[in-house]
């Protein structure tokens, strides 16, 4: 059976294999993963896609803050497992967590990411309102208003949640922090993930 659930604290192992399998191990050097030390990730948003035991989906959130401090999410990485790819797992972990964040009240969420994959997600780059993440190309730097106007006037860069701090992209932090709090919320998703998902999340 197929399922979308909450990550769980004993996920932890089987999410770093996943990560591994679909990005490499070199993916602890990516600009993105600095801002993933100072603080757990979100756990009302941490979800992630089960085959029976096998773990084959992953997504998850971080609070940040742009500009002079207002609140928003990283979304990543969301990973799926390539021997599951073209399966509609990575576009279930999309809608499904988008909706929630969407419904837990959050106004925004950035990524760093292809367009041409994500802007069929409702993201748009980030560039041409003045936010930037240091040390990453402009153009993979992708936004999404949840609320709309959520974002309207701010600009300028990214920083890990509590932070005013620009962070030099020579200064890789390769390390994760796990969340503390988790929920175990199930919705069974046998077939097709998108096409079981889509009544859910309208």
């Amino acid at each position: 059976m197929i399922e979308l659930t909450h990550e769980r604290p004993d996920d932890a192992e089987g999410i770093e294999s996943l990560l591994d399998r679909a990005f490499g191990q070199d993916r602890l050097r990516k600009t993105s993963y600095q801002f993933r030390v100072s603080t757990p990730p979100v756990p009302d948003l941490s979800f992630v896609v089960r085959d029976a035991d096998l773990l084959i989906g992953t997504i998850r959130y971080w609070p940040v803050s742009v500009g002079t401090g207002k609140q928003a999410l990283l979304l990543g990485p969301i990973a799926v497992d390539p021997a599951r790819s073209a399966q509609g797992v990575g576009g279930a972990l999309m809608r499904h967590s988008l909706a929630a964040a969407a419904a837990a009240g959050h106004g925004a969420v950035l990524l760093v990411g292809d367009i041409a994959y994500y802007g069929r997600f409702g993201f748009h780059h980030a560039a041409p309102q003045g936010i930037t993440m240091p040390g990453e190309q402009a153009e993979r730097l992708l936004l999404q208003e949840l609320a709309p106007g959520a974002l309207r006037g701010v600009e300028g860069p990214l920083a890990p949640c509590g932070s005013q701090q620009t962070i030099h992209p020579d200064q890789w932090l390769p390390a994760l922090s796990e969340a503390g709090r988790w929920i175990n919320d199930r919705l069974d998703l046998g077939g097709d993930l998108e096409t079981r998902l889509a009544p859910a999340l309208g």
